[in-house]
């Protein structure tokens, strides 16, 4: 639980704690603390606050999610963003680090148990306020299936392995075959990709790969990754 303000943590953490299927395993005030802790307790889910000194949560979300911290077991530490502010600069920023959710303070008591069981599971949470604005932004792009190559950087070369793999026709399970990763993790990589490309679905990961010259027709799979 990475937020500034004790209070906040304190309650946050008594809301998650009563859920019996739920632990916090750490409280974090600033962002190189919360990065630091991510490394060393490996949790399944950081909730992260955006404004946070020394580092702020969207600085901190991009360094756990650039390292991942998966171990020989794969495990991968996911983050879902926790904040009072909706502006599009730290909701775009945060997913685009590669936050697996996001979703308001204003929320919290009633649906923050369910997001980090979401996010934790490998899949996607976004607040419907923050949706209603993403659908707005994507709707008004003249071609949403073509990605700039702004968008394309932002992606991490893990998650641009595993587009060039959707444009090879792989399913998830094949993809985390082929990586010899986990499926959560497949499927982490591939909402990632969607975010942060600001896609429908695989479809348009296809497209979007194919038509922004990530792959061109004719291209041989990429080899496999060596079991160890």
């Amino acid at each position: 639980m990475a937020d500034d303000e004790q209070i906040v943590r304190d309650g946050l953490t008594m809301v998650l704690d009563a859920e019996s299927d739920l632990e916090v395993v750490g409280g974090a005030r600033t962002g190189l603390e919360v990065v630091r802790m991510a490394a060393e307790l490996r949790p399944d889910v950081v909730v992260m606050d955006v404004r946070m000194p020394m580092m702020d949560g969207v600085e901190a979300t991009r360094a756990i999610v650039a390292d991942g911290f998966g171990g020989a077991d794969d495990h991968t530490v996911r983050v879902l963003v926790l904040t009072s502010y909706h502006e599009d600069a730290a909701v775009y920023g945060a997913l685009r680090a590669g936050a697996s959710g996001f979703l308001l303070k204003a929320a919290a008591t009633a649906d923050l148990a369910a997001a980090v069981r979401a996010v934790g599971a490998g899949t996607a949470w976004l607040d419907p306020v923050v949706a209603q604005g993403l659908i707005k932004e994507f709707a008004a792009r003249a071609d949403p299936a073509v990605p700039t190559s702004e968008d394309l950087r932002r992606l991490t070369n893990r998650e641009r392995e595993v587009l060039v793999l959707l444009a090879h026709g792989l399913s998830t399970e094949e993809i985390s075959d082929h990586l010899v990763v986990s499926v959560a993790t497949t499927k982490t990589h591939i909402g990632r990709i969607l975010m942060k490309l600001g896609l429908r679905d695989r479809t348009q990961a296809v497209a979007a790969a194919y038509r922004s010259g990530v792959v061109q027709p004719g291209d041989a799979p990429p080899s496999r990754a060596k079991r160890t």
